[in-house]
């Protein structure tokens, strides 16, 4: 039932006509109610005070961390890669293994940043600019290991196709999926570097207009590019910013499809398999939210920004981290039912290998940590308590990473015959290295959160102001509705 009245400007509107109808209100992202200067000087806040201890201690740690990354990167340029653990039987390991994990990692910050802003998720808006940093930060560490898994990295410009007549008939095999890796992870680094930088042009003025002056004030200045805020710069800036979440979008489901081309065009068993591309993405997403989880959750707490990163936040953010943990798991089935309904006696081994093998310990942990952990996050009280997210974003990680040590490691130390058959042992450098891309990664995020804003300014106000007038909307329905009754 209902029953049309005229609102005050001559409008006929259609209401409920039960008295105790109820309108509801919209989802606040933002506790309490702050102003619009308040929310500027809370997030430029850490930028302008002096970093405090716990901000230092973690800064050595990491910073000690890329120290030995750069130590060991330069003893594995000198001595070359015999120093890992690797043999004629696995020729790829923890090299391969972090970058298909640091390539993940990297899918969050993109999904955050274009998906939900193409379907209008305002939930978004507190964790995007984290999030397309860590994105950076991640294929910066990827980037890495290719090139000093090469043996000779200094020439590793011969991937480029750049002038063919500078090296005569000496081209690039195009039809390697090695190559195509080049292309996409260049193109997503280079989509990502611009929607972050094009995201911190209005909130980069907001701090060259809070500058006192100096060098400071130059600077901000300078990457500001000249930002006025008015009504024709803010109408073009929607524009391309819808265009360019527009192009990257695709990138997401294309990077990782082509990643795992590296492993489903051969014919090896366990690699072979036509649900890779999915199968990677899902997984890619997965582990970069359980990152985003990771960092949101520890910077929140230090910075005090509580009040941006709300627990609204973090539940949204494990709900996605339970669909895709749970995409996951379901490709787990699907390989080990394909295996034993194709009849392929490899295939067939392979998969028991993993479950029964040396390297069972690894399968058992990625079960563990990427199937059981995500159903826990079928309880609220799970998806909105901070310590237990963690917990959970930690173990996301880690099951992760072992997920891509199970798909190399165990898929190549049992070939056709046993005479091919060995065993990968990491050495220290192996770790070292692994270690060091941590520090690399945290060292980065750690200046980024010291240097420019975390949380996107223009963005928070705009949704507390969108929010405050859909709540006087809501209002003056609810008073025609009791006038009505």
């Amino acid at each position: 039932m209902s029953t049309s009245i005229i609102t005050a400007n001559g409008k006929v509107s259609a209401i409920a006509a039960e008295p105790n109808a109820q309108v509801l209100a919209p989802p606040i992202w933002v506790d309490g109610h702050p102003t619009l200067q308040q929310i500027t000087d809370d997030i430029a806040r850490p930028l302008e005070a002096r970093p405090g201890k716990g901000w230092w201690i973690c800064f050595t740690i990491a910073f000690a961390a890329l120290l030995n990354l750069g130590g060991m990167v330069g003893y594995l340029f000198a001595k070359g890669i015999g120093i890992w653990g690797l043999n004629n039987s696995v020729g790829w390991a923890f090299d391969i293994t972090n970058f298909v994990f640091w390539v993940g990692i990297g899918h969050a910050g993109t999904l955050i940043s274009a998906i939900l802003l193409l379907f209008r998720q305002q939930w978004r808006t507190s964790i995007n600019r984290s999030a397309e940093a860590m994105t950076i930060f991640a294929v910066m560490c990827a980037g890495m290991f290719p090139a000093i898994h090469m043996g000779r990295p200094w020439d590793a410009f011969f991937i480029f196709p750049y002038f063919p007549n500078q090296r005569g008939p000496l081209w690039v095999n195009f039809r390697s999926p090695l190559v195509w890796d080049v292309f996409a992870i260049s193109t997503y680094l280079t989509i990502s570097l611009v929607f972050w930088y094009l995201g911190m042009i209005p909130d980069l003025a907001t701090l060259r207009d809070r500058a006192a002056g100096g060098i400071k004030k130059f600077i901000f200045r300078l990457l500001s590019l000249g930002w006025n805020g008015s009504h024709r710069t803010w109408s073009r800036y929607e524009i391309v910013s819808l265009v360019l979440a527009g192009l990257a979008t695709p990138l997401v489901l294309s990077v990782h499809s082509i990643v795992s081309m590296d492993f489903a065009t051969s014919v090896l068993p366990g690699w072979h398999t036509t649900i890779f591309p999915p199968y990677f993405v899902a997984g890619a997403i997965y582990s970069g939210f359980g990152m985003v989880l990771t960092l949101l959750i520890i910077t929140r707490s230090t910075m005090n920004l509580q009040r941006y990163i709300t627990l609204r936040h973090l539940d949204k953010m494990a709900k996605v981290t339970m669909l895709t943990g749970m995409i996951v798991s379901y490709a787990y089935l699907t390989e080990f039912f394909s295996a034993w309904y194709g009849g392929n006696l490899y295939e067939r081994y392979h998969f028991i290998n993993r479950a029964t093998g040396p390297y069972a310990w690894c399968f058992y942990l990625m079960v563990l940590c990427n199937v059981v952990t995500p159903q826990l996050l079928w309880i609220k009280k799970a998806r909105t308590s901070v310590v237990f997210l963690f917990v959970v974003s930690i173990m996301v990680n880690v099951g992760m990473w072992f997920e891509r040590f199970v798909i190399i490691v165990v898929s190549l130390h049992r070939a056709f015959l046993p005479s091919g058959w060995g065993m990968f042992y990491p050495t220290v450098f192996d770790v070292g290295i692994l270690v060091g891309s941590f520090g690399l990664f945290f060292t980065c995020f750690l200046l980024f959160i010291r240097l420019l804003p975390m949380i996107a300014m223009w963005e928070i106000k705009g949704v507390v102001g969108h929010g405050a007038h859909k709540m006087a909307l809501s209002s003056e329905d609810q008073e025609e509705v009791a006038v009505d009754a």
